[in-house]
């Protein structure tokens, strides 16, 4: 039997081919007439072409899947598969990039940089267009860009990079919330946006030298891919209008992308363009019909060739929760739905190696422990690479230490290795507005009663509580200290030399070796290949994306949606608060959802996280 060579069928081509066959059912379901046959007309597409890449609606690390499971072909790890598997075909004779007004990541867009730029490189054309350039979409257009075009209303927006933190201290202080937040490891800050009004001498050092790598490896990039050192001193004074940047050298033209797209085809003389990701584009034909449907609902692997599994792992930390929608699946990294992916692909013999694909500030310091110990199994039995995007912070870090590799961009931020907890207390807010609170202990001891309100909203901890509460958390610390040594292979001192909190640049953590090699996606899977011993073109699958209604189905059946452990229905009825408030509450700040994310078990019953201990917005 002749093996199937490229990407897998994903997820997102469930609804479109069940959704066909349903329609169709739908106006008479005969059988096959005597003599058809299974053959599927395509479209003849050949010669000379311009493949078209579209960003202009950004590519997320991961993307929620709906009843059937996740969109097909927008995430990250997809649009890596497109440039390179574009980049193979003969036909392919140049590419048209379409940034729009798009923000990317530093990293995500150091990684599609390099790809275009080494495509450039082998003389094939690449030309961009962009209605605004910023940060990182500059630093992508000038490494994998021979030409680069802006709208003329645009404009360049390349302002330098800055981190902003948010306090809350006068706030809280103005209606009288009660702050009892703790950290272990004097750079985590965990206390700071609540206590304070700037940033410690301590937190102030981890951000600007984490700052100062991203700065360096984001100035070099754009002066080195666009040939031209003296625009080191010019970039971070914008923004500038298209005629300024023009002039400045940051692009080549101003027109719109239009005729961005006739230079395209000109230079890479092609008369045709394909567009391989975003709006429009084509998708490959889905070979088997009913018979590809049901291998995909079987699972991954279920083809029996040997592959490379890309996980997705992006977001807070957390032990399980409420889906984000009944047919949808919840955003972030939980215990239950990773940990189940980790289990199959750890059993499933056609898997040969995995990449796990990490963009997360942290969470549970409990998900975190458990989800490390599968890793590990996993390791034990096959090659796992750690692949960071923008972020491996406190938990996310955690996890990636149980790689057989780490693999990260120099303008990833990792590390804040340290634990916080913590509450705010309302109970003297409420008394300000005329509602008191008693409590009523069942012990006569006060320091037993007082430690009965541990839990409470509305009542602060004591001293002794609080002393309990740090002697629970260093030894979470001390545990995560060691997970990092038995994942890294390091001593148990030089791990706590890059410790108590800091945070650093990809560069600075390689040096430190909390990281192997300095890359992208691509080249973990590469790496990952390597490691298996698997050819060069083995197939890469994208899995666990979107639960949709296989995992509805699979969570019913094991009691899970009824209620989750021993928490019950009061438990879930805090999660789905949880899930449903916090989107709302950063809707205006992705990032700030993102910080909230992370700290959102306290609220669900956690006490102790592994998790980035304030919103870090790089701009």
């Amino acid at each position: 039997m002749k093996k199937r060579r490229g990407r897998r069928v994903g997820l997102g081509a469930i609804g479109v081919t069940l959704g066909a066959a349903l329609v169709a059912c739908g106006a008479g379901c005969e059988g096959r007439p005597k003599g058809a046959t299974n053959a599927r007309v395509t479209p003849s597409i050949s010669g000379p072409a311009v493949v078209e890449i579209d960003l202009s609606r950004g590519a997320p690390e991961s993307s929620q899947g709906g009843l059937f499971g996740s969109p097909r072909g927008r995430t990250h790890a997809d649009l890596v598969q497109v440039i390179g598997a574009a980049n193979e075909r003969d036909t392919t004779k140049g590419f048209f990039v379409r940034l729009g007004a798009t923000n990317l990541g530093l990293a995500r867009a150091s990684e599609i940089g390099r790809m275009l730029g080494a495509i450039r490189k082998a003389k094939k054309p690449v030309v961009c267009h962009a209605d605004d350039l910023g940060n990182a979409t500059l630093l992508l257009a000038s490494v994998g860009c021979d030409r680069i075009w802006v709208s003329p209303a645009g404009g360049v927006e390349t302002v330098g990079i800055a981190a902003e933190l948010v306090f809350g201290h006068r706030l809280l202080e103005k209606l009288h919330v009660e702050v009892n937040f703790l950290q272990v490891g004097k750079y985590k800050g965990a206390e700071e946006p609540f206590t304070r009004d700037s940033a410690s001498p301590e937190a102030r050092q981890s951000i600007e030298g984490a700052l100062r790598g991203l700065r360096s490896a984001w100035l070099s990039a754009i002066a080195e891919g666009r040939g031209k050192p003296e625009l080191a001193d010019v970039v971070e004074l914008g923004p500038f209008p298209p005629d300024e940047a023009k002039a400045k050298g940051l692009v080549d033209e101003v027109g719109y992308a239009d005729d961005a797209r006739e230079e395209a085809k000109k230079l890479a003389s092609a008369e045709r363009m394909s567009v391989r990701f975003g709006g429009g584009a084509s998708q490959e034909p889905v070979s088997g019909g009913i018979i590809d449907v049901i291998r995909v609902l079987a699972g991954p692997g279920s083809g029996g060739e040997p592959h490379v599994a890309i996980v997705p792992a992006t977001g807070a930390i957390a032990m399980g929760g409420a889906p984000a929608s009944p047919l949808g699946g919840s955003d972030g990294i939980t215990e239950r739905d990773l940990g189940k992916t980790i289990a199959r692909l750890t059993k499933d013999e056609s898997t040969k190696a995995v990449v796990l694909r990490i963009d997360s500030p942290g969470g549970s310091a409990l998900a975190s422990d458990l989800l490390w110990k599968r890793l590990m199994k996993l390791r034990t039995d096959k090659p796992l690479v750690v692949s960071v995007g923008g972020m491996a912070a406190s938990g996310g870090y955690y996890l990636a230490c149980a790689g057989t590799k780490i693999v990260a961009e120099p303008t990833s931020i990792l590390g804040s290795i340290g634990v916080v907890s913590g509450k705010l207390a309302v109970g003297k807010t409420l008394a300000e507005i005329g509602v008191t609170t008693e409590t009523i202990a069942a012990a006569p001891d006060p320091q037993k009663a007082a430690r009965a309100t541990y839990m409470s909203p509305f009542t602060g901890w004591d001293e002794p509580t609080r002393q309990k509460v740090l002697g629970s958390m260093q030894s979470i610390y001390d545990l995560f200290v060691r997970r990092i040594s038995e994942g890294r292979g390091m001593p148990v001192g030089k791990v706590a030399e890059s410790a108590e909190g800091r945070i650093f640049g990809g560069v600075e953590a390689k040096e430190r070796g909390l990281v192997d090699e300095l890359g992208g996606l691509a080249d973990a899977v590469t790496l990952a290949r390597k490691l298996a011993h698997l050819p060069d073109d083995a197939p890469a699958e994208v899995v666990g994306e979107g639960s949709g209604l296989l995992e509805l189905l699979e969570a019913s059946e094991n009691g899970e949606a009824r209620a989750e452990g021993d928490g019950g229905a009061a438990k879930v009825a805090r999660q789905v608060a949880v899930s449903a408030l916090l989107p709302e509450m950063g809707a205006m700040l992705p990032e700030v959802a993102r910080y909230l994310g992370s700290m959102a078990p306290l609220l669900a019953g956690e006490r102790t996280l592994a998790a980035m201990p304030f919103g870090l917005i790089v701009r």
